[in-house]
C-alpha cells in the first residue's frame, strides 16, 4: 500500500470528527455595516450575492461566511429616477427565482396608506431594472404594504406572493412569470393582527420568509418594535403555502400567535434579531439562517449589521437556533 493511502486513512477519522464537531464558527455580525432586512441568493456563477433595504450595493461570497463589498449597483440608473419619483423609501428587497429568472421584489413605501411592490428583472448577476409595480396599498387599503417574499410552489407550479406588517401579513398569486397579479386572484389575510388590534406590536407580523423543510411550509417572521430588543424571529407552518399557518402548539398564526426562534432581552448586546433572509445549507454540512441585529457595544447601536445562525430542526419538526439568541 502507498504513503498516500496511509495518510488518507489518517485523514479520514480527522475529517469525520469535523463533520461531528458540527458548525464551522460564525464571527457575528458576518457584515458590519449597515445591512437590513437582508435577501441572499446564488447565482449561477457559484457565487453568493445579497443585497439590503437601500440596495445601493452588493455583498458578493464564496462561501456564505465571508462577505465583501462589491462596486455593483443593483439598480441601473434610469431605474432609480422612475422609482424615485414614485416614492422616497426602498425597503426589504426580496431576489427570488420564478420560472427560471431572478427577481427582485422592492417595496416603496412613501406612508403606511402609500406603499407599493414594484418588481425588476435581472439583466446580469446583482443587476435589475425596474418592470412595474405589482401592488399599490392605497388600492387595495392593505396598510403598510412591504417585506415583499415571492415563492413558487412546486407542487402546483403557482407563484405567491406575501407581504405586509401593521395591516397584517397577506397571500395574492401572481402570474406564473411573477410581474403581475393573476386576473382575478383574492388578498388573504394569513397571519398577524392589525397595529389597531395590537399596538404593542407583539402579535403584529412582518418580514415574511417561506421555507419548505420535510412536508411543511414554514413561514418566518418577525413581531415587536425593530429598534429596540422586543424585536424577534418567529415561525408558524402549513403543509400547504395556501393553507392555514399555525403555531407548535396549533394556534393560528393569522391571530398573532408563532413560535419563537430568536429573541434578546433588555441589555444584551446582539439585540433586537428579525426579518430574516434565506436559509442555505453551508459547506460544512449545516443550515444558516441570515438576519439583521442590532450591536449594543458600536458606535452606531441604532444601525443593523447583517448577522447569521445556524438553524438547527427538532424531533418535532420545528426549527431553532441553539440558545434562542444570536451570538
Amino acid at each position: 500500500m502507498t504513503l498516500q493511502y496511509y495518510r488518507r486513512l489518517i485523514l479520514l477519522p480527522v475529517f469525520l470528527m469535523s463533520l461531528l464537531a458540527g458548525a464551522q464558527q460564525v464571527k457575528n455580525p458576518v457584515w458590519m455595516r449597515n445591512w437590513p432586512d437582508p435577501t441572499v441568493w446564488k447565482a449561477e456563477n457559484g457565487r453568493y450575492y445579497c443585497i439590503a433595504t437601500n440596495p445601493r450595493r452588493c455583498l458578493v461570497s464564496e462561501d456564505l461566511f465571508n462577505w465583501q463589498l462589491s462596486d455593483i449597483s443593483p439598480i441601473d440608473e434610469t431605474s432609480w429616477k422612475t422609482i424615485s419619483d414614485i416614492s422616497r423609501n426602498f425597503w426589504a428587497p426580496d431576489v427570488a427565482t420564478v420560472d427560471g429568472k431572478h427577481l427582485m421584489y422592492l417595496t416603496l413605501y412613501n406612508s403606511a396608506e402609500d406603499s407599493n411592490i414594484g418588481v425588476f428583472q435581472e439583466v446580469a448577476p446583482c443587476q435589475f431594472q425596474f418592470n412595474g409595480i405589482i401592488t399599490k396599498g392605497k388600492e387595495t387599503g392593505i396598510e403598510d404594504t412591504i417585506d415583499p417574499e415571492v415563492v413558487t410552489d412546486p407542487k402546483t407550479g403557482k407563484v405567491w406572493l406575501f407581504f405586509g406588517s401593521v395591516g397584517g401579513i397577506h397571500r395574492i398569486e401572481l402570474n406564473k412569470d411573477g410581474l403581475s397579479i393573476k386576473e382575478g386572484a383574492q388578498y388573504e389575510h394569513v397571519a398577524g393582527l392589525t397595529v389597531h388590534q395590537c399596538p404593542d406590536r407583539s402579535k403584529v407580523f412582518e418580514g415574511s420568509y417561506l421555507h419548505w423543510h420535510k412536508g411543511y411550509w414554514y413561514l418566518f417572521v418577525s413581531s415587536g418594535f425593530f429598534g429596540n430588543h422586543t424585536y424577534q424571529l418567529q415561525v408558524g407552518r402549513s403543509k400547504k403555502l395556501t393553507g392555514k399557518f399555525v403555531n407548535r402548539e396549533g394556534k393560528p398564526m393569522t391571530e398573532g400567535y408563532a413560535t419563537p426562534v430568536l429573541h434578546s432581552d433588555e441589555g444584551d448586546n446582539f439585540f433586537g434579531p428579525g426579518h430574516c433572509g434565506e436559509i442555505f445549507t453551508a459547506a460544512d454540512g449545516n443550515e444558516y439562517i441570515f438576519y439583521h441585529c442590532h450591536v449594543r457595544e458600536s458606535q452606531r447601536p441604532e444601525q443593523r449589521p447583517m448577522f447569521m445562525s445556524r438553524i438547527q430542526w427538532g424531533k418535532d419538526g420545528w426549527p431553532f437556533v441553539e440558545g434562542g439568541k444570536p451570538i
